[in-house]
Parts: C-alpha cells; sequence; structure tokens
C-alpha cells in the first residue's frame, strides 16, 4: 500500500506543478475573465500540499503498516479527487453547483491529518 501513496502523492505533486504552470500561463486570460483565478489557485496548492501529505504517508506506512496510515492515505486520495477536482471542473465549466461537491473533499482531507495525528499518538 505504500508504494501506491508514494507515487500517487508524486502524481499529485506532478499535476500540482503542471496544471499550476498551465493555469499561469495558458489559462491565465479565460481565469481571469471568469474570476477564477483563485479558485484555481486553490485547487493547485492542496493538490501540492497533500501530494506531500501522500509522500509522508507513504514513507511512514512502510515502516509502521497500521490501519491508522491507510485509512489516512485513501483519505488524501479521496480528497485530492473531490476536493481539487471538483474546483478544477468549476474553473473549466462554471458550473457553479460543483462548489457544492468540494467541502466533501475538504473533509477527506481533515480526516487524514487526523488520521495521521492518531498514528503519531500512538
Amino acid at each position: 500500500m505504500n508504494k501506491l501513496f508514494l507515487i500517487a502523492g508524486a502524481v499529485s505533486g506532478l499535476l500540482g506543478v503542471g496544471l499550476g504552470a498551465f493555469g499561469a500561463h495558458a489559462l491565465k486570460d479565460f481565469l481571469a475573465t471568469a474570476g477564477r483565478t483563485e479558485t484555481f489557485e486553490t485547487a493547485v496548492k492542496y493538490m501540492f500540499y497533500h501530494g506531500l501529505a501522500l509522500l509522508l504517508t507513504g514513507i511512514l506506512h512502510k515502516e509502521f503498516p497500521v490501519p491508522a496510515l491507510q485509512y489516512a492515505g485513501w483519505s488524501f486520495i479521496i480528497g485530492i479527487l473531490v476536493f481539487s477536482g471538483s474546483l478544477f471542473l468549476l474553473c473549466a465549466t462554471g458550473i457553479k453547483i460543483l462548489g457544492a461537491i468540494t467541502p466533501i473533499g475538504g473533509v477527506a482531507m481533515i480526516i487524514g491529518w487526523g488520521l495521521l495525528i492518531k498514528t503519531f499518538m500512538r
């Protein structure tokens, strides 16, 4: 399981940098016109931060293969997909209802951090 988290973390970092650059250059005018520059930047930041969290989780899971770390890793993956994914889709489509989905991803991310805390307190 740790390999999956390491790969997912690296992919998240790669996409965070790539999408961030794409947004800053190729989509700059589109995002500014739509008033979505900050939304796009938030999606990129959270994708990148939680990619780093996945790398940490993968490293820790190799040394301490406890269920809480496995759940934390899955929570981060779900959080990235739902939180950042819904914001990227909102920016691309303008469908505002997608913003209602975003907090579900945020909750998944919070759960992941809580599970890391639980692991560290043992």
